[in-house]
């Protein structure tokens, strides 16, 4: 009868199931990072950026700079026309808008307003709420 001793498994191959979730983790960002960037575009002065909602709506936040003043318009796009909506418009964790407005219809709503602009970079997050709990919320920070 013949016996064969197993080796034991190196090291080095033991590793290499972690260096693979490793690369694999690093990738994964890479490409969220790129995704992200992609949905925002900014120059010096105007920033435009894409923001998150439930199901069957899309919403876009434009922030522009205009004379010691920044122009902001949220934008909404939803299945439903003539839906109620409440939105808020926040600047540095303090509400500078708040309201309800509804949908035109094709769904479609927007929101205009002009805000002071602070020495630095200013972020304004806008977030609505419409119909059934839609929520919709995009963030941008315009540079000083």
């Amino acid at each position: 009868m013949t016996v064969l001793a197993a080796s034991p498994v190196p090291r080095h191959a033991a590793g290499n199931g972690r260096a693979i979730l490793a690369a694999l983790a690093v990738a994964v960002i890479a490409i969220t990072s790129l995704a992200w960037a992609a949905s925002a575009s900014a120059s010096d002065d105007e920033v435009r950026v894409s923001g998150s909602c439930g199901a069957g709506a899309r919403a876009k936040l434009r922030l522009r700079a205009d004379d010691g003043s920044i122009r902001a318009r949220f934008r909404v796009e939803s299945s439903r026309g003539h839906s109620r909506w409440q939105v808020v418009i926040v600047r540095e964790r303090r509400v500078v808008w708040r309201g309800r407005v509804r949908s035109d219809g094709g769904g479609s709503l927007d929101v205009s307003l002009r805000i002071r602009d602070l020495p630095g970079a200013d972020q304004i997050t806008a977030r609505g709420v419409g119909p059934r709990g839609i929520t919709c919320i995009a963030a941008g920070t315009l540079s000083a």
